[in-house]
């Protein structure tokens, strides 16, 4: 009687544009992020859903002024992570020390990001020891990446005992740490939902950069900032994605 599509727009909003050609109807959940870049979408997303279920609160605004039909229905996110993180036990299951200070490192979970990104958060962390030798490092990796992050990782003698690689296990990761650096994506509203102040940087392939760049609608990429609508969190985007920390204290002072 209904089909309800769960994300992957690529290949549900071309099934949904099938199927509500025979009357089937459709709802496609999790609305494409037609706020932040490629408006052009919408069209698309008209043509293939009668419903659409959003997970941010300023969506289906968007959706009426373009006459589609859309329910905020929260992110499953704020479900999961307690609204206050237990750091303490997070902690110990890492053998971390309750004193300790933790930076937790997420550069992405795409083997993209982390080629773009790793190598500039691991030059941060090494200059992070040079000011506050005794930082401790967390990186949750995703296991198809974790050997190349080690890879990468080697070539940083300094970081050798004060930098823990994880097979996953990033809420553990930013319930422990004291603030974290983080890719643009999702892990950001995670880190906003632990209460964890961050920073957040992206990089990708330069001419991907220029052709995304001109169809930017709004000037954050970070969902908290994109909630908040303000920079409540720094984004450092490309060639500003520098391991230099004159800069970051420039940028957040």
């Amino acid at each position: 009687d209904i089909f309800i599509g769960i994300d992957a727009p690529d290949f549900n909003l071309q099934l949904e544009t099938e199927l509500k050609k025979s009357g089937v109807k459709t709802i496609h959940f999790v609305s494409p992020s037609i706020w932040a870049w490629r408006p052009e979408r919408i069209e698309k997303i008209r043509a293939a859903a009668d419903h659409v279920l959003c997970l941010f609160p300023f969506e289906p605004a968007l959706y009426a002024a373009a006459g589609i039909e859309a329910t905020f229905v929260g992110h499953p996110f704020a479900a999961h992570i307690p609204m206050q993180p237990d750091r303490a036990a997070a902690r110990a299951a890492l053998g971390l020390a309750s004193d300790a200070s933790v930076v937790t490192l997420m550069p992405g979970s795409r083997a993209s990001e982390v080629k773009y990104l790793a190598p500039h958060f691991l030059q941060a962390a090494a200059l992070v020891l040079q000011q506050a030798p005794q930082t401790q490092f967390l990186l949750p990796a995703v296991p198809a990446l974790a050997e190349r992050i080690r890879a990468l990782a080697a070539g940083y003698p300094a970081l050798a005992s004060r930098l823990q690689i994880l097979d996953g296990q990033s809420h553990t990761a930013l319930a422990a740490c004291n603030s974290a650096l983080i890719a643009s994506g999702t892990a950001t509203l995670e880190a906003a939902l632990f209460k964890r102040p961050h920073v957040i940087a992206y990089r990708m392939n330069p001419l991907n950069w220029l052709l995304i760049k001109r169809k930017r609608l709004q000037p954050w990429v970070g969902l908290p900032n994109i909630l908040c609508r303000e920079f409540v969190v720094p984004e450092f985007l490309q060639e500003a994605v520098q391991a230099n920390l004159r800069a970051v204290n420039e940028r957040i002072t």
